[in-house]
C-alpha cells in the first residue's frame, strides 16, 4: 500500500529484550522498511528489572534508530510496582510523552495514530493527538490492565480504585476508532466490553527469536550449567505476579528426588528475590539472568520442556509473547491453564495443559514427559509447524497494514 504517516506513542520499546518492547519496535521498522514513516513517542527503557538501563537518562532525547524517529520520554521508575506506584509510573510517562507527541504532530501531519496498552492511561494523550490532526485513532492492547491488576491483587477487586479504572477504560475504548489485540479470546472480551464487531482487529505478536532459534545451541549452554543429562524444565522470562511462578518451585520440591530432573528459572523482575528464598534448598532449580539476545536461541533449545505458569484468573487477559519463542524452539509446553482458554487452544498437540496454582499437576506432567521421549519429540514437531503456522512476523506486519487499509481507504 502507498507510504502513510503514523505516529506511535507507547511507553515500552527497544533496547527492552522482553515484554512489550521487541514486538512494538519491530512493527515500527517493519512499516518503515515498506515505504512508511514512523514517529515513535516511548518511555525510557526500564524492563524487566525496573531500574533506568545503563546510558540513558532522565530526560527527553531525539534519535533514529532503523530509520523510526524516536523521542524518548522520561518518567518515573519504581523499584516496587505496587498497584500505586505502577499507576504513578504509566501517569508520568502521560505526562512527559504530551508535548512530544504535540510536537510529532505538528511536524509530520500523521495520517493515523496508533498506541499501545500498556500503558492504557497515556491512550488520552493519543486520543488528543488523533482528533487535533483529525485522523483515526488505533488502540493496540497487548493485556488488559484493570483486568490483570485484579486478578494479580494489585487493586481490590470491590475498591473505589477498581471501579475508577473500569470506567476509564471504557472511556478510553470509545474513543478509538480501531481496537486490536492479540488473541481470539481476548477480541471476545472486548465485545464482552462493548466494542463493536467493526472496530475489533485480531493481531497477534510473532516468534520474534525464531532466527536465532534455528541457528541456536542448546548442548553448549547444557555443559555449560553442568545440565547434561537431565530432563530439563525451562521458565524464561520476568517474573513478576501474572506468572505465580511459586507453584513452579512447589513441584520442583515434589520431583527434589529426581536428579533426572532440573527446573531453570532465567529471568528478572521483582519477584525474583522471593522465589529465590522460596527455592532455598532445593538441588533441582537453578536460577540464570535473563539471557542476551545472542544466546537466547541457546537457551529455548537447551531446555526439554517449557513452563508457561499463569495465574486462573489472568489467563485470557494476555497472550504471552514468549509462547511464539517457545514452539518455534520446538519443544512441549506445560502451561497452568484452564481448558478452553486462548493459550489452551494455542497448545493443542503441542503441550499439556494442567490446572492453575496446582503444584502437583506440574510435577506430574514434568515427570510424564521426562519419561516419553517419543511424545516429547512428536509434540515439538508440531509446536514447530504452529509457531510458523500462527506466528510470522510478515504475516502480523500484513495484519497492521490490513487495518490501515480499513481505517484510511
Amino acid at each position: 500500500m502507498a507510504g502513510r504517516k503514523i505516529l506511535f506513542i507507547g511507553l515500552n520499546y527497544a533496547p527492552e529484550p522482553i515484554g512489550i518492547g521487541p514486538y512494538t519496535a519491530g512493527l515500527a521498522e517493519a512499516l518503515v522498511e515498506r515505504g512508511h514513516e514512523v514517529r515513535a513517542i516511548v518511555g525510557q527503557p526500564y524492563y524487566p528489572d525496573w531500574k533506568l538501563y545503563p546510558d540513558y537518562h532522565r530526560r527527553w532525547k531525539a534519535s533514529v534508530e532503523n530509520g523510526v524517529q524516536i523521542m524518548r520520554c522520561p518518567h518515573y521508575i519504581p523499584a516496587n510496582p505496587t498497584g500505586s506506584k505502577r499507576m504513578a509510573h504509566h501517569a508520568s510517562f502521560a505526562s512527559s510523552a504530551y508535548p512530544a507527541a504535540r510536537r510529532a504532530r505538528r511536524e509530520m501531519k500523521p495520517d493515523l495514530v496508533f498506541t499501545v496498552a500498556p500503558s492504557m492511561i497515556a491512550a488520552p494523550v493519543a486520543a488528543r493527538m488523533a482528533r487535533r490532526a483529525g485522523v483515526p485513532l488505533w488502540l493496540h492492547i497487548q493485556d488488559f490492565e484493570v483486568g490483570a491488576a485484579l486478578a494479580t491483587g494489585l487493586i481490590g477487586k470491590t475498591s473505589r480504585t477498581a471501579d475508577a479504572a473500569a470506567q476509564f477504560e471504557q472511556r478510553v475504548l470509545r474513543r478509538a476508532d480501531l481496537i486490536s489485540t492479540i488473541s481470539h479470546p481476548m477480541c471476545e472480551l472486548l465485545r464482552d466490553k462493548g466494542v463493536a464487531e467493526d472496530r475489533i482487529l485480531e493481531m497477534r505478536n510473532w516468534a520474534n527469536h525464531a532466527s536465532g532459534i534455528a541457528a541456536g545451541d542448546g548442548a553448549s549452554l547444557r555443559r555449560e550449567w553442568g545440565l547434561e543429562g537431565k530432563t530439563v524444565a525451562l521458565y524464561s522470562g520476568n517474573i513478576a505476579n501474572k506468572q505465580g511462578l511459586d507453584v513452579v518451585i512447589e513441584a520442583a520440591a515434589m520431583l527434589r528426588e529426581r536428579e533426572d530432573i532440573a527446573f531453570v528459572i532465567s529471568g528478572e523482575g521483582p519477584n525474583r528475590a522471593h522465589l529465590e528464598a522460596l527455592a532455598k534448598g532445593l538441588p533441582n532449580v537453578t536460577f540464570r539472568d535473563l539471557q542476551p539476545e545472542d544466546r537466547v536461541g541457546d537457551l529455548l533449545k537447551m531446555a526439554n520442556i517449557h513452563l508457561l505458569p499463569q495465574l486462573r484468573d489472568a489467563a485470557d487477559l494476555v497472550l504471552p509473547s514468549k509462547l511464539g519463542n517457545m514452539l518455534a524452539s520446538g519443544r512441549p509446553v506445560i502451561a497452568t491453564v484452564q481448558p478452553g482458554t486462548g493459550i489452551a487452544r494455542e497448545l493443542v498437540d503441542c503441550g499439556i495443559v494442567v490446572p492453575p496454582e496446582t503444584p502437583h499437576a506440574i510435577a506430574e506432567a514434568v515427570e510424564a514427559l521426562a519419561g516419553h521421549e517419543d511424545y516429547c519429540a512428536h509434540m515439538g514437531q508440531k509446536a514447530r509447524e504452529r509457531a510458523a503456522s500462527h506466528w510470522s512476523k510478515d504475516a502480523i506486519v500484513d495484519r497492521f497494514e490490513e487495518g490501515m487499509a480499513r481505517l484510511l481507504g
